[in-house]
């Protein structure tokens, strides 16, 4: 068991109050391998009841701890088995009734999100993920809270080049099924390669198949404590700026090991893993890319925002790493443009623009985030896009990942607001060459040599 002491606890209360530090969820797993059925009404009904039945305490415990202890939990949610696998054992090829009987277990249960309506293609299709691709637009613009994610690539398997096509079509027309509402729809959904199975960040959360029963698994979040712990080593060497942030990382995440294991103990619920993800939000000092300027770039985005964000996100994982032993997820930076500051700054001056984020995306934890790009974007140049960012996941054995948003309505220049922590995104520009026949060939590009490790 954690134990605290006081010194600890006066620097955390110093973080909350001044550097913005909290607990950015509170994520249940739980598993329906167990709700499967033959009759898709009967497999809804074992869903609704297994997550209202196992979750209905997590809000309250949630909002329980953070009286408790002082420390801001942002966010509860939920994440379950890949739907498609579910869904798959019932006589239906209409997976929109599961999406909604999710989001009405998630307004019952009054969690942020609930995530989980996922299929895994990076080799091929199963009928069950069939299904669930073509329900993804209308299952995400007829819900509130579902997020959706498709892994398409891995290592093992490579880049299955016909689900990265198929993503273009989904995304493009989720766009346009949700235009009134700032294209929002997409902002739920996540395309991935090496997708992990305890990862509590939405929109890319699910309940991996070798996850247990239930889990409890905590994402943290503190860019602004670490921002303000390098503006006090100004000029000093990278190996200092480095074991400060090590530090940092470390103190950061005991705060959350302490709120997972409270939280595994008053739910009666195995305790999972603590993610060290430095998460942005909007507000001002809670950003990534302010702490690549702190280290000396002008603006995020310039020449050396590549190296100091493979320093920030190294450290990262050192730090959280000493703290705890159940650190998993993502762990790490990551750069959503919408949600931090700086990141949203430095695209509307043109400082940071979408090649340099693809650059980044090699040494930070997860890919392209909250991007958003012309409406007229063609699906075939979305779908390239996911192509890129994909390669650079099986190639470097990582996880990555697409949120792209095609603002209908919107071209370079214009922003689009989303609300809350998703903030507000400036619109990016994209190439105008085509890539329409390189996505056409489709079929798959095969895993990289080093995939061979058996």
């Amino acid at each position: 068991m954690l134990t605290i002491n006081p010194n600890e606890i006066v620097e955390t209360i110093q973080m909350i109050r001044d550097e913005h530090l909290d607990i950015r969820t509170i994520t249940m797993g739980i598993s329906l391998l167990d709700c499967a059925d033959s009759d898709p009404k009967a497999a809804c009904q074992k869903i609704y009841d297994k997550i209202t039945r196992y979750a209905k305490d997590l809000v309250k415990t949630g909002e329980d701890i953070s009286r408790c202890y002082g420390i801001p939990i942002i966010n509860k949610r939920i994440s379950v088995t890949p739907i498609s696998l579910v869904a798959a054992a019932s006589n239906t090829c209409d997976y929109v009734p599961f999406a909604k009987t999710l989001d009405k277990a998630a307004k019952e249960t009054g969690v942020n999100f609930i995530g989980g309506y996922s299929a895994l293609v990076q080799k091929g299709y199963a009928k069950g993920d069939e299904n669930l691709i073509r329900s993804i637009p209308e299952a995400l613009c007829s819900t509130d809270f579902v997020c959706s994610s498709v892994g398409v690539a891995s290592t093992k398997a490579g880049i299955n080049m016909d689900a990265v096509r198929q993503m273009g079509e989904i995304i493009t027309k989720t766009a346009n099924l949700s235009a009134d509402n700032n294209s929002m729809g997409c902002a739920k959904f996540v395309v991935f390669a090496n997708p992990v199975e305890d990862n509590p960040f939405m929109a890319g959360a699910f309940h991996g198949v070798g996850e247990g029963d239930c889990v409890i698994n905590v994402g943290v979040s503190g860019p602004g404590v670490v921002k303000a712990a390098l503006e006090e080593i100004k000029g000093k060497d990278f190996a200092i700026l480095a074991e400060t942030i090590k530090k940092t990382a470390f103190k950061i995440t005991r705060m959350g090991q302490l709120v997972a294991q409270e939280a595994s103990r008053r739910l009666r619920v195995p305790f999972g893993i603590v993610d060290l993800s430095l998460a942005p939000t909007p507000a001002v000092g809670d950003s990534v890319a302010y702490i690549l300027e702190e280290m000396g770039l002008e603006k995020c985005g310039t020449h050396g925002t590549t190296a100091a964000l493979a320093l920030l996100n190294d450290a990262v994982k050192k730090g959280g790493v000493m703290a705890s032993s159940s650190v998993g997820g993502l762990s790490g930076a990551f750069i959503p443009v919408s949600e931090d500051a700086g990141m949203i700054a430095a695209a509307e001056c043109g400082a940071l623009q979408l090649d340099k984020l693809e650059a980044m995306t090699c040494v930070c934890s997860v890919g392209l985030d909250m991007i958003a790009v012309p409406g007229d974007t063609s699906a075939s140049t979305i779908s390239a896009i996911i192509a890129d960012e994909m390669a650079i996941g099986v190639v470097n054995q990582k996880t990555t990942a697409v949120r792209i948003i095609p603002a209908i309505g919107k071209t370079v220049g214009d922003s689009v607001s989303f609300g809350g922590l998703l903030g507000e995104a400036p619109v990016m520009p994209v190439h105008p060459y085509s890539s329409e026949e390189f996505i056409a060939r489709g079929g798959r590009i095969p895993a990289p040599l080093h995939s061979l490790r058996n």
